[in-house]
């Protein structure tokens, strides 16, 4: 019962994790190195700014379950 709710919980935190990285802004990675952007440097705002934290929640919540289940 106990692997079962570790199993569910990293599935939902891998597409939750997944999802924000898919939803940030789209000219910021590997994309500017061809043309893209030319300001480096810039200030997260707004929704990008969630986004990026969120994404480091989820993160590490994620790593934390895994390392649990290594535990248990």
């Amino acid at each position: 019962m106990k692997e079962l709710i570790f199993n569910i919980v990293q599935l939902v935190l891998a597409l939750l994790l997944i999802i924000t990285i898919l939803l940030q802004q789209k000219g910021s990675g590997l994309g500017s190195a061809f043309g893209g952007s030319s300001n480096i440097y810039s200030t997260k705002r707004g929704v990008d700014k969630v986004l990026f934290q969120s994404t480091i929640v989820i993160a590490v919540i994620f790593f934390a379950v895994s390392f649990l289940r290594l535990i248990y």
